[in-house]
């Protein structure tokens, strides 16, 4: 996209991780999870590339493979603060666009980074954007670890939720529940992109009861009047690396590209 504003990539990387400890320096196909993340990132035309990790390991790994690698505190609760604190660290100016890209999405489509930072240059009002695509799968309408997202009429985020949304009062009063054809079924893809701004005050945030009950850390800045701004794709980006099975799965995909 030659328009595209100038924008940074931040990737967040911790190495303490629930369901797959250690998951950014698992060796897929050669090479650790994060140094494919960090070599699609340097394709997509940012200003800069920064890996941000609080742990030695893979500030040693990510300093070896030759990545701009920032040691950032141990505290954070998210990769938002990680990110607030890299910002502060470059020196960074409050109208300048920083994209979250998670250390596990070795797959993730360039094109999808674009959309987010041109949505979010386009919308002069909001501070933050984010991505979306149509929901095609039944079950995953009334799936609660599907995060859906409802839009008003400037493509700005209204709310996210777990539960099923929109409710189709008529359709799904039945017990054999009808999906419309029209139905507007949207599907959160974890894709953020901030103004600077924005995630200087982001640590004065205090956790939203919306954010508390549906563990969802979007909805704080929705709960604080921020405008998101929704960008569409038409598909879900591929899956990244959760667990040892991803892992296996996408180390079978890229044996045969």
């Amino acid at each position: 996209m030659s328009n595209l504003p100038a924008f940074h990539i931040v990737i967040p990387a911790r190495f303490a991780s629930q369901r797959f400890p250690q998951k950014m320096l698992a060796n897929l196909a050669g090479k650790p999870v994060v140094q494919w993340v960090y070599e699609l990132a340097l394709k997509a035309g940012a200003e800069s590339v920064t890996i941000a990790t609080d742990h030695e390991d893979i500030f040693k790994a990510a300093e070896e493979f030759g990545a701009d690698v920032v040691m950032t505190r141990t505290d954070h609760e998210n990769g938002t603060e990680r990110l607030a604190e890299v910002a502060t660290i470059k020196g960074w100016l409050g109208d300048e666009i920083v994209v979250n890209v998670q250390g596990d999405e070795p797959l993730l489509p360039i094109g999808l980074i674009h959309n987010a930072v041109q949505a979010l240059a386009d919308d002069k009002e909001s501070e933050m954007a984010t991505v979306a695509c149509p929901i095609h799968r039944e079950e995953d309408i009334f799936n609660p670890s599907v995060v859906k997202v409802v839009c008003d009429a400037k493509g700005r985020a209204l709310y996210f939720s777990r539960a099923t949304m929109p409710w189709d009062r008529d359709g799904f009063a039945q017990e054999a529940k009808q999906i419309a054809e029209d139905y507007p079924a949207l599907r959160h893809v974890g894709l953020y992109v901030y103004r600077v701004s924005l995630l200087g005050r982001y640590a004065q945030m205090p956790m939203s009861p919306l954010e508390k009950w549906e563990k969802l850390e979007q909805l704080r800045f929705l709960h604080q009047g921020i405008k998101v701004q929704v960008a569409l794709t038409k598909e879900l980006p591929p899956h990244g690396v959760d667990t040892p099975e991803d892992l296996e799965a996408l180390t079978k995909k890229l044996s045969v590209q």
